[in-house]
């Protein structure tokens, strides 16, 4: 199996809009949870290609957003061109635990059927739902197939073996075996 591409920067959240008077950012927070983000020391912002790297000095959740604190943006002035910009974070600065996998990391795993070893298709995207997560499959013939990421069609995932399922009738059906 083919590792998919491994980024040097993630994507994990989207600054909205400045907020007070002392140059904070109110953002998407595109990871697990707040307490996820705070653990990073630095935020990376595009500038022309190139990566800017600020350091973190806060993280504090805020209704369904976060407030940031970069270092260097003081005031709502410096803050305002920053509006629009996707934060990102370093790899190598994200803190995994032991066992688990990015989600990013999940992207392009093959989908095999955990019991026959029949190839589905790849993983191509994950939503998050109010019920589960929803893994979206693209199969060979360019379909995609919307599988609900729970205990009963999921059984494992693993970078060696990629996303083993147990489908019911229907979910693959018209999906041509590779």
């Amino acid at each position: 199996m083919e590792a998919p591409e491994k980024k040097l920067y993630l994507e994990c959240g989207k600054i909205c809009n400045t907020h007070g008077i002392k140059g904070d950012c109110k953002a998407e927070c595109w990871c697990d949870t707040p307490k996820a983000m705070a653990k990073l020391k630095h935020m990376y912002l595009s500038d022309g290609g190139a990566m800017k790297e600020y350091a973190l000095r806060s993280v504090v959740p805020f209704g369904q957003m976060v407030l940031l604190h970069l270092e260097g943006i003081e005031t709502p002035e410096a803050a305002m061109p920053l509006k629009g910009k996707v934060l990102y974070a370093r790899r190598d600065e994200i803190p995994v635990p032991e066992g688990a996998m990015l989600l990013a990391d999940m992207i392009g795993l093959p989908v095999t059927d955990a019991v026959t070893g029949r190839l589905y298709g790849h993983l191509a995207d994950i939503d998050f739902a109010p019920a589960s997560p929803i893994y979206t499959v693209k199969t060979p013939d360019g379909k995609e197939v919307l599988l609900p990421a729970v205990p009963a069609f999921v059984r494992e995932v693993s970078r060696e073996q990629g996303v083993l399922i147990t489908p019911i009738p229907g979910f693959f059906d018209d999906a041509e075996e590779v």
